[in-house]
């Protein structure tokens, strides 16, 4: 039996001798590459914090000490550290989330995937623990350095600073990287650090050394420590950065020596104030696949051979391609777009805008208020902008979309990937809040694609539009087939027609097309005739959709977002206000937070399927 097999908890990771900790960590790595790639995941984070794991559960007491981590995708070697050891079902239904999961363990207590929040986590609850007199427990946060990009990181920074007696110790998890190598100044500041050990060489020459110098020796060294901040100063001036803000700051330390990690972090720990313990590590650690690929060191991978880390199968045209080969072809027409991405520049698809245009992209780190408020200001400037971003992370930055661009008028297109369900990231992933979200905002127009043709059109229409914001949003994976339109009334497409008025007019949102003609199949089978509507932009309500509406016997919306607050409501204000009476129904997303499935799955649970939504429509018909 292996070291790995009898840990069931963090007790056990402290009771493994020292000289054996080498071996844990190869098991771990073993597992992981042979796990991860039978279901995919995130391999390449949790690759590079095996050893930083092992030592955080050996100096801190989980869960009687808070363990953050920012975010929660390199949660994989906690998880196995506190027990939990079935990956066979990682990120299925009915299997291990792939992030921190409080109904999985009390080890887990943040569940967000969303970054840079750790900080903001920790001082909460250190400052309770102070508060109400528990003094003998520790919060931990660990957060890497991309996430430590995001100014919600730096806004909990400045109020943790002037808190010098709070016991939380932060830990810099610095791999240079967030999904792609991290960038800004912050980045050029812990390179700095990274390749700066002239201090901490030099005192380890004076304890080393001058300690053992007769008579003056340890006076010499006494003297030495007293003046080292000025050394620090002289020899190290980036340290200052965090010192100054009023951190302890300790390291660089190497992430992949489990004993330095260890002493750096007990360090940090019975200090007694905010320490910041800084450690290198390297992401795809320990297998080769991972370090050689140099987009992003396998963050996330699917279904992969372990041998060649190549996939089993070769994925098909996705909605991002089709989004992704737009761009170029805009950029060469027009000189005017530029291109935002919030530290996600190959995930969201503009990798290929990048190669061809490298200096009208702009990566502004896990930053969406900053990018969309940046956005405004280069459409001020003359530029188009287009901040391409996932859906759920347009929630970061609604006060910037409604204050700053809205407000304004300026002509920014946001395209949002991973609109919808997404499925197996669970909960803080699924991208189903931004039709709400974006029906609020004043004069701002909303487009869902149906299909890859869709995209390209629409990303083109929403780029002539140079007085109020844009949105473009599509679905996680492979890109739909076309669906050809029979008409075009008023901007919208017909999909499926009647030479009579129709029992029902389904109006389909985006990929939510394709369940509408499922649904006007089976209510046909029934008798019941059906002319499918796609609305291309969404929001706001065509005027020529509420006169189909006014034709109809019912007006059902499907749609991949909330059913409240979404495009079935906004239209439902539409036609009171055009005085139809019309019966509307809508199908859509509930209200609650769905838990991680396949995006199949997540669909049947909430009865987003031709069956479910045609059964309870003949219900009502019949």
């Amino acid at each position: 039996m292996g070291l790995l097999d009898g840990i069931n908890g963090p007790a056990d990771v402290k009771a493994i001798p020292a000289e054996r900790l080498d071996d844990l960590a190869a098991e771990i790595r073993t597992f992981l590459v042979e796990s991860v790639s039978r279901t995919g995941g995130h391999l390449g984070p949790n690759l590079g914090v095996v050893e930083l794991t092992i030592a955080l559960h050996r100096v801190f007491d989980s869960p009687k000490d808070a363990i953050v981590l920012d975010t929660g995708h390199q949660s994989y070697v906690h998880k196995l550290l506190t027990g939990r050891h079935d990956f066979s079902k990682l990120k299925k239904q009915g299997g291990l989330s792939g992030y921190p999961n409080r109904a999985e363990s009390e080890h887990d207590v943040v569940e967000s995937s969303h970054a840079s929040t750790s900080l903001s986590w920790a001082e909460g609850i250190a400052k309770a623990r102070v508060l109400s007199g528990q003094s003998d427990r520790h919060t931990v946060a660990v957060i890497g350095d991309g996430a430590l990009t995001g100014g919600m990181a730096w806004e909990a920074l400045n109020n943790i600073a002037v808190d010098t007696d709070l016991p939380l110790v932060i830990v810099v998890n610095d791999n240079e990287r967030s999904y792609a190598p991290t960038i800004g100044g912050l980045a050029d500041h812990l390179a700095a650090l990274r390749t700066t050990r002239t201090y901490e060489r030099m005192l380890d020459w004076g304890k080393d050394t001058l300690q053992h110098t007769p008579v003056v020796g340890q006076a010499m060294f006494e003297t030495l420590h007293g003046v080292k901040k000025g050394l620090k100063d002289i020899v190290a001036p980036q340290q200052g950065m965090f010192e100054d803000l009023g951190l302890k700051y300790v390291g660089p330390v190497d992430g992949h020596d489990v004993g330095a990690v260890e002493q750096a972090l007990t360090r940090a720990r019975d200090f007694g104030g905010p320490v910041l313990v800084h450690v290198i590590t390297q992401k795809g650690r320990g297998y080769q696949p991972a370090l050689e690929d140099l987009a992003d060191h396998m963050h996330g991978i699917g279904k992969i051979n372990p041998e060649t880390g190549l996939p089993f199968e070769v994925s098909g045209k996705i909605w991002t391609d089709e989004f992704a080969e737009e761009m170029v072809r805009v950029g060469q027409e027009r000189p005017d777009v530029v291109a935002i991405t919030a530290a996600m520049l190959i995930p969201v698809g503009l990798d290929k805008f990048a190669a061809a245009y490298p200096e009208r992209v702009f990566d502004v780190g896990i930053a969406e208020q900053h990018a969309v408020t940046m956005a405004a200001g280069l459409s001020f400037g003359g530029m188009h902008p287009v901040v391409a971003i996932y859906s759920t992370f347009l929630n970061r930055a609604f006060d910037q979309l409604l204050m700053e661009a809205a407000l304004h008028k300026q002509g920014v297109t946001l395209v949002l990937d991973r609109a919808g369900i997404t499925g197996s990231d669970g909960p803080s992933h699924n991208g189903m809040w931004d039709m709400a979200i974006a029906s609020i905002v004043p004069g701002l127009r909303l487009a869902a694609p149906r299909d890859g043709q869709q995209v390209v059109l629409q990303v083109r229409e929403a780029l002539d539009v140079d007085d109020a914001p844009t949105v473009v949003r599509f679905p996680k994976g492979d890109v739909a087939e076309p669906l050809t339109a029979v008409a075009q009334r008023g901007g919208l497409d017909v999909l499926l027609d009647t030479p009579d008025a129709p029992d029902v007019l389904l109006v389909g949102v985006g990929a939510m097309c394709a369940t509408a003609l499922g649904v006007a199949e089976k209510l046909a089978a029934q008798g019941i005739t059906s002319r499918v509507i796609d609305p291309r932009w969404v929001l706001p309500i065509a005027p020529a959709l509420v006169e189909e509406a006014r034709a109809a016997g019912q007006v059902v919306v499907i749609e991949d977002g909330l059913v409240t607050n979404g495009v079935g409501q906004a239209l439902g204000f539409a036609l009171r206000d055009a005085a139809v009476a019309t019966p509307l129904r809508t199908f859509g997303v509930p209200q609650e937070f769905l838990e991680h499935a396949s995006r199949g799955q997540v669909l049947d649970a909430i009865g987003l399927t031709p069956d479910v939504i045609a059964t309870k429509l003949i219900a009502d018909l019949t």
